[in-house]
């Protein structure tokens, strides 16, 4: 056991100095570009996170270079780290870098903390694999919550969409005043739709750009709006009206979901009735006379 935490420790310095190599040399360049140009650095408290964000995200760049990766996989990645939000060039490097950072980070915590001679099976097999695939875990769960998000907002869009086409605004400009109103509220839409303008505004079709909408959310409703939208550019009808029916159709199946969802309840509820309230009351009501029942059996035999 010794030897194979030995063993551990020596691989541990070994990829940390080969990281340090790599990234040293972009450090002296930035020390010595920040020494020949005059910039003006943030003071206080505030400067120093900021500093210490630009460290540690140089320092998870410089790492993601070990990982070996295909373009495809990274325009997969790129694609999730976009329907999560995330649209910066330097996300996709953080990404893997953190990849390659989390097992190492869960198995010095095991080590320090000596869990891992308990289990060394779990220390050194199960452990990085889950710090691993730890990144994509919560990257799911962050794409998961946007679209919900987009879901449940997009009616309340439409709406404005609605108001804003009936008061005589193009489509165009009601889609900047709806992004622009909807900053606060729902900031999910409001930057989708944001870009939706600005792809118009550079001379983008309406219907590439509201595709790309859709693409870039991965969210039924807003796939069936986009269809919507180009069938009714289409063949010549209200717009105002196709909004409104596409919204009073949402807020239907939203409510038919809510009702789906409270008929399953009793269905579900079978098991903790069944393995959690059942045996509670069995045991108020037929322990006692399970107790009486064994002091007179007691006193019988005696």
């Amino acid at each position: 056991m010794g030897l194979a935490v030995f063993s551990f420790l020596v691989i541990f310095l070994l990829i940390g100095s080969a990281g340090l190599i790599l990234f040293y040399r972009e450090a002296m360049l930035q020390r010595i570009a920040a020494v020949t140009t005059e910039r003006a650095k943030p003071k206080g408290i505030k400067g120093t996170f900021q500093q210490t964000g630009v460290q540690l995200s140089t320092v998870v760049e410089q790492f993601e270079r070990i990982l070996p990766k295909s373009q495809e996989e990274v325009s997969v990645v790129r694609q999730r780290l976009i329907r999560a939000g995330y649209r910066k060039e330097s996300t996709v490097k953080l990404f893997y870098g953190a990849k390659f950072l989390s097992p190492l980070l869960l198995c010095t915590l095991l080590l320090v903390s000596g869990l891992g001679h308990y289990s060394p099976f779990f220390f050194y097999i199960v452990v990085p694999v889950v710090g691993f695939m730890l990144p994509d875990f919560w990257l799911t769960n962050r794409i998961k919550k946007r679209q919900k998000q987009i879901t449940l907002g997009l009616p309340d869009v439409l709406d404005l969409l609605v108001i804003c086409v009936e008061a005589g605004l193009s489509l165009d400009q009601a889609l900047i005043r709806t992004a622009e109103e909807m900053r606060i509220t729902r900031p999910e839409l409001s930057d989708e739709l944001g870009i939706v303008a600005l792809e118009q505004s550079a001379g983008r079709p309406r219907g590439e750009a509201w595709k790309n909408f859709s693409d870039r959310t991965d969210v039924e409703s807003v796939r069936n709006l986009v269809s919507v939208l180009i069938q009714s550019e289409k063949f010549g009808t209200s717009i105002a009206r196709t909004l409104r029916v596409h919204s009073d159709t949402l807020r239907v199946q939203r409510r038919q979901k809510i009702e789906e969802q409270a008929a399953k309840t009793t269905v579900k509820l079978v098991f903790p009735l069944v393995f959690f309230i059942f045996p509670s009351i069995f045991v108020v009501t037929l322990g006692p006379a399970i107790i009486i029942m064994m002091e007179s059996f007691q006193k019988f035999f005696k």
